[in-house]
C-alpha cells in the first residue's frame, strides 16, 4: 500500500475493515482538505515589498530603520537564547573549558549563556542604531583617530548580525 504515509511494507492481505477505514480516512481527508482547509488558510500572511531604484543607491541606510526595530522587539520579547561563541563576546562573558563541553555533552548552560545572546543583540542595535539615526562615525568626529573605536563597534556589531542571521528567530 502507498498512501498517506508513503511506502510502507505492510502485510499484502488486509481484511474488508481495515479496507473500508483507509478508504474512509482518505474520504475525510479530501474532504476537510477542499472544505475546512480553504477556510482556514486565507490568512497567510501576503507581503508585498516595493523597491524603487534610489532604494539601492544607500542600501544600508535604506535598511538599518527596517531592521533596527525588529532587533529591539526580539531583545524585549524573546524566550530563549542562541548560542554564542566564545571570541563573539568580552572575557567576562567567556564559558570555560568545563562549561564548553557540558553544553556541547548535554545542552546544559553556564551562568552567562543568556547574557552572552543579549550582548550580542546589543551589539547589532547599537550598530543598527548608529546607521539608522546618527550621522556616519568620520563626521561625529574631527580626526579618524577618535573614531576608529566607535567604528570597530559598529563593524563588529554588523559582522555579529551576518553570523547569527540565521538565529534572529523567537
Amino acid at each position: 500500500m502507498t498512501d498517506k504515509y508513503g511506502y510502507v511494507d505492510w502485510p499484502l492481505e488486509f481484511s474488508l475493515y481495515e479496507k473500508l477505514l483507509n478508504n474512509l480516512e482518505q474520504c475525510v481527508d479530501w474532504i476537510y482538505d477542499h472544505t475546512v482547509n480553504l477556510f482556514f488558510n486565507q490568512g497567510n500572511q501576503k507581503v508585498h515589498v516595493r523597491i524603487d531604484p534610489w532604494d539601492t543607491w544607500s542600501m544600508d541606510h535604506t535598511l538599518a530603520p527596517i531592521i533596527l526595530p525588529m532587533l529591539q522587539q526580539l531583545k524585549d520579547t524573546k524566550h530563549g537564547a542562541h548560542h554564542v561563541d566564545n571570541e563573539d563576546v568580552p572575557e567576562s562573558l567567556r564559558a570555560n573549558q568545563t562549561e564548553m563541553r557540558n553544553y556541547e555533552y548535554d545542552g546544559s548552560t553556564d551562568i552567562h549563556f543568556f547574557a552572552r545572546w543579549d550582548w550580542v543583540l546589543d551589539e547589532m542595535i547599537y550598530a543598527f542604531d548608529c546607521k539608522a539615526n546618527k550621522d556616519d562615525v568620520f563626521m561625529r568626529f574631527e580626526n579618524p583617530e577618535e573614531s576608529a573605536p566607535e567604528q570597530k563597534r559598529i563593524s563588529n556589531g554588523f559582522r555579529l548580525f551576518g553570523k547569527y542571521y540565521e538565529a534572529l528567530w523567537d
